[in-house]
């Protein structure tokens, strides 16, 4: 083809409106896939991106998004209100206060001075509270205040935005630091709960100090003394608590006008159920079958007693055996859980209680069945003359309240606040229903909202867990007799006698247990509390009817 030939013009069949004019370079075509109005124009560079990720996301981190400096997850419709916390009141009230409110009102925590600018590392952070946590669930305290310790420690180390969550057996913990960020969640098994108040007032130590803005706190700091705590051996060695626990049922016999024969009955009985109590749970049996083999010798030696024809109150020996194991720690802390509005906790708290209860019931009827059967002159109507002696039976409730904080394993610096407690609990009791005339469920609610009063005053100027000033001050109220005359009335076929009795028992543990929670709130509405400025401390409104 000639040069000439190759400068005509193509016919139409060869050209096209949409032919790329002569003279403008051709565009490089990707062929693996295909464009639309939404793609980027040429010339225009396209955006840095950081990550991997080819394609974005409406839940992606944004580019100018840091965690160091998060701004806040959302703003109501009403805007965030101001609220004023207290720094000189304890902490437990403190971080009561916030867990009762909804997250969007929460005021944001001071910047972490426990680490350094990089921020705490989160999964740490959770894992040393679901520890601290659960060595406090375990020693026997309330799930709210569970929960408040734990939201403690996450703020301390500017984890504002958590919400820890307390079964009987489970603790869970969330953080989630916005609402673009992907939540961090922990969570930890209790599969072993044992009573040392020793330890609980230390990791109680713990909280507080973590919760001082005025001090460092490290994480390795915070690992390091949690580790000290499990490490360390309870306060009393076992032969004291054995000997604690005699003591405990001697004093309860006497508070029930036994004598010195009565006592050392009492006394060696609750021993002997003590060590084949061990003696089971050395052997992996349950606390069901413990209770049942703990409360066969108390019940024994009293019908050998009546058997023998001894002069003392078989009923009195009895009866003191029954006080050295009726579980009034798990009957206060379940009826607690279920007024603050944990109900799931509470039922599994209560229904533990139920079972050990049935454990003692079992034992101590099997040993009554027998000794009817063999002829001992029980009587489920024999007065046990207890209005008496007031001065011999405020001492006996002071050494049951004692012994009672010993098989606690409290610390030595709360045993006699305990001991005071308790004979102050008796002391108004007795003045209430003998002298008084008052109902014994109505004076022991009163007894047991003084003790419970008194206790949480005790706390708050130790900055501590109320349990150790309460729990064994209530011994003296325990229903122990009510208890043992209902189990001998059935045993003698007369059921529904016993069923009263038991009934009797039952409204006198509630009313001990109401008693120390309404003695407990009452301390907290009349001292000052941190809260809101419009609105004061905030309680739950779940079951109001609207």
């Amino acid at each position: 083809m000639t040069e000439a030939e190759d400068r005509k013009p193509q016919s139409d069949e060869a050209r096209s409106a949409f032919a790329q004019p002569d003279g403008v370079a051709p565009a490089v075509e990707d062929e693996s896939g295909t464009t639309s109005e939404f793609a980027i124009p040429e010339g225009l560079a396209p955006p840095e991106t950081t990550g991997t990720e080819s394609e974005g996301s409406a839940f992606s981190t944004p580019r100018t998004y840091s965690a160091k400096h998060a701004p806040p997850a959302f703003t109501p419709a009403t805007g965030i209100p101001v609220v004023s916390l207290t720094k000189d009141v304890p902490w437990q009230d403190r971080m009561r206060t916030m867990l009762r409110m909804p997250v969007a009102e929460r005021p944001a925590p001071d910047l972490p001075h426990k680490e350094d600018e990089a921020g705490p590392a989160v999964p740490r952070v959770l894992d040393l509270t679901l520890r601290i946590g659960e060595l406090l669930l375990a020693g026997g305290e309330g799930a709210e205040d569970v929960e408040t310790a734990m939201f403690a420690v996450c703020r301390s180390f500017g984890l504002d935005r958590c919400e820890p969550n307390v079964t009987f057996t489970l603790l869970s913990i969330s953080h989630q630091p916005s609402l673009v960020d992907d939540p961090v969640t922990a969570s930890r098994t209790v599969r072993r709960r044992g009573t040392d108040y020793t330890r609980l007032a230390a990791v109680y130590r713990l909280v507080d100090d973590l919760s001082d803005p005025e001090t460092t706190f490290s994480l390795e700091e915070a690992y390091r003394r949690l580790a000290e705590m499990r490490r360390n051996r309870h306060p009393y060695p076992g032969w004291v608590l054995t000997g604690s626990s005699g003591l405990l049922a001697g004093a309860a016999s006497v508070l029930v006008g036994g004598d010195a024969i009565v006592f050392v009955a009492a006394a060696l009985g609750a021993m002997l159920g003590d060590r084949l109590a061990w003696l089971c749970a050395g052997r992996g049996l349950p606390e069901f079958y413990q209770f049942t083999m703990a409360a066969m010798p108390p019940a024994a030696i009293g019908v050998a007693l009546q058997l023998a024809h001894v002069d003392a109150k078989s009923s009195a020996v009895i009866t003191g055996g029954l006080f050295a194991l009726l579980p009034g720690r798990a009957l206060v802390a379940g009826v607690q859980d279920g007024l603050t509005g944990f109900y799931i906790t509470a039922s599994a708290r209560l229904l533990e209680v139920m079972y050990l209860f049935v454990g003692i019931i079992v034992g101590v009827l099997i040993v009554l069945y027998f000794g009817v059967k063999f002829g001992a002159a029980l009587n489920p109507d024999q007065a046990l003359g207890i209005s008496e002696r007031p001065l011999v039976q405020i001492a006996a409730a002071m050494l049951l309240s004692l012994t009672f904080a010993i098989l606690l394993q409290q610390e030595r610096s709360t045993v006699l606040a305990v001991t005071l407690n308790g004979g102050v609990a008796w002391s108004v009791y007795g003045a209430m229903h003998y002298p008084g005339g008052i109902s014994p469920v109505a004076s022991t609610a009163v007894a047991a909202g003084l003790v419970g009063l008194f206790g949480q005053l005790l706390s708050r100027y130790r900055f501590a867990s109320a349990l150790p000033y309460t729990t064994a001050a209530i011994g003296p109220l325990l229903p122990g007799s009510a208890t043992y005359f209902g189990l001998l009335s059935i045993a003698q076929n007369n059921v529904d006698k016993g069923l009263v009795s038991l009934s009797k028992a039952a409204a006198l543990a509630m009313a001990i247990a109401i008693g120390v929670n309404l003695g407990s709130e009452i301390s907290r509405l009349f001292l000052r509390v941190p809260g809101g400025t419009a609105a004061g401390r905030r309680a739950a409104k779940r079951t109001r009817g609207f």
